[in-house]
């Protein structure tokens, strides 16, 4: 059976100070246990403190040498199209090559309005980054049709494009994937849903003359036992208050329990046709929880 890949979202801000625990040594810990990648969202003015997604996945990048870096998900559309693609092109240098780019258009309209980019536009210059990122990375001359006067840029030093991964399960982004990706990446979704949007994703890409992009699921877990440690319906509980979702709906979708359980669950996702999952921490000691995610990874391999 193919290989299954687990990455784990690095510790924001709060995690940080509350386990004294710094991206450095989270990085450098994550990659020691054996997992595959390393992880990091972006944000711009969410309320809450969080890291610019470019300088954390540079700094995780600094002191690792073989785990994947992610961007979970990395906004292009927020920035203008030339600065987003010298920040993909600059990890994509100091990493070695090891980046691996999420692509979303979300948060809610306030950020969008605190980068000064219309809300409305996001769908639009989405697609318009996807189409010419290739391009700017590579060092063409690029005509820029969403940035004021469409001007024409040429960036060096030119990088390898990184995989990109589009983010959310919803119908357009299996569109955008299928049409632009090198995966799709939805999160908090079940494996049955999973396998609906893979059959999707493979007709669509079909359709396109194009290879089947590959699926990576977000997740959220809380592994193991102890007083610090939400169960499965206090995790399931904040997904439906975060996300607006019913919760009868989520309560199967976080991983919870041992690492044999977590396991047989992540298989479940393999055979819906997924190759990686990227799980953010949703409580107990966050190195802890990297040690049984770690491995469930080895079982889920043995």
């Amino acid at each position: 059976m193919e290989s299954f890949e687990i990455g784990v979202i690095l510790p924001g801000v709060g995690e940080q100070r509350k386990r004294d625990l710094d991206l450095r040594e989270a990085a450098r810990h994550a990659e020691d246990a054996g997992l595959d990648g390393v992880w990091h969202g972006d944000h711009l003015a969410i309320g809450g403190p969080t890291l610019d997604a470019s300088i954390a996945l540079a700094t995780a990048a600094a002191v690792t040498s073989r785990i994947r870096i992610g961007a979970s998900v990395f906004v292009p559309a927020i920035r203008p199209l030339a600065w987003a693609a010298k920040q993909i092109a600059s990890l994509q240098h100091v990493s070695g090559g090891r980046l691996v780019v999420g692509v979303g258009s979300g948060g809610g309209p306030g950020q969008w309005a605190a980068a000064g980019v219309a809300y409305g536009r996001r769908g639009r210059r989405t697609d318009t980054a996807l189409e010419l990122l290739p391009e700017l990375l590579a060092g063409k001359e690029t005509r820029l049709p969403d940035e004021p006067g469409q001007p024409s840029v040429t960036l060096s030093p030119v990088a390898a494009m990184p995989p990109v991964w589009v983010g959310n399960a919803s119908e357009a982004a299996i569109r955008r994937a299928a049409r632009l990706g090198d995966g799709w990446f939805p999160s908090l979704i079940s494996s049955r849903e999973v396998a609906e949007g893979r059959g999707r994703l493979a007709e669509l890409a079909g359709q396109a003359g194009r290879p089947v992009p590959v699926v990576a699921i977000g997740c959220a877990a809380a592994l193991g036992a102890g007083p610090d440690v939400p169960s499965r319906a206090q995790v399931a509980s904040g997904i439906s208050a975060g996300y607006g979702r019913p919760l009868e709906d989520v309560l199967p979708i976080p991983l919870t329990g041992h690492p044999e359980e977590a396991a047989g669950r992540l298989n479940d996702y393999r055979e819906a046709g997924a190759s990686h999952a990227v799980v953010g921490i949703s409580g107990g000691d966050w190195r802890r929880q990297v040690d049984l995610l770690a491995e469930a990874r080895t079982l889920l391999r043995g």
